[in-house]
């Protein structure tokens, strides 16, 4: 797990995104038991409180459910990953418009670089 922290947003939230993405990628397999709070607060090196408000909020989005004795469990429903995966895009692609907006690079600049530099 490779975890990347920033101070613009709640350490909590940060972790619920980054486990997230890591579920939408295929880093936890869809029914997959996910490490504990403790497991999961070594790796980011953070209080497993926060930790647990991380999971709650994943729980409430429906992408881990709890399963009592046994822990918490990457959903089976893959609608629920998908929707959330388009969460992200739709995050990620307003921020990043939003910040080319900032410099004034207009639609026709983007594209250009995008058809430019195919990966």
């Amino acid at each position: 797990m490779d975890f990347d922290f920033n101070s613009n947003e709640p350490l909590y939230k940060q972790i619920a995104k980054q486990l997230a993405i890591q579920i939408i990628v295929g880093t936890y397999k869809i029914g997959s038991r996910i490490p504990s709070v403790r497991e999961i607060a070594l790796l980011t090196k953070t209080n497993p409180n926060t930790v647990q408000r991380s999971l709650t909020e994943l729980e409430e989005e429906g992408l881990i459910i709890t399963k009592r004795t046994s822990g918490k469990f990457i959903t089976e429903d893959k609608a629920i990953i998908e929707k959330y995966r388009h969460k992200i895009l739709k995050e990620t692609v307003d921020k990043f418009i939003i910040d080319m907006n900032k410099l004034n690079i207009t639609k026709a600049e983007i594209i250009s670089y995008l058809k430019e530099n195919k990966q």
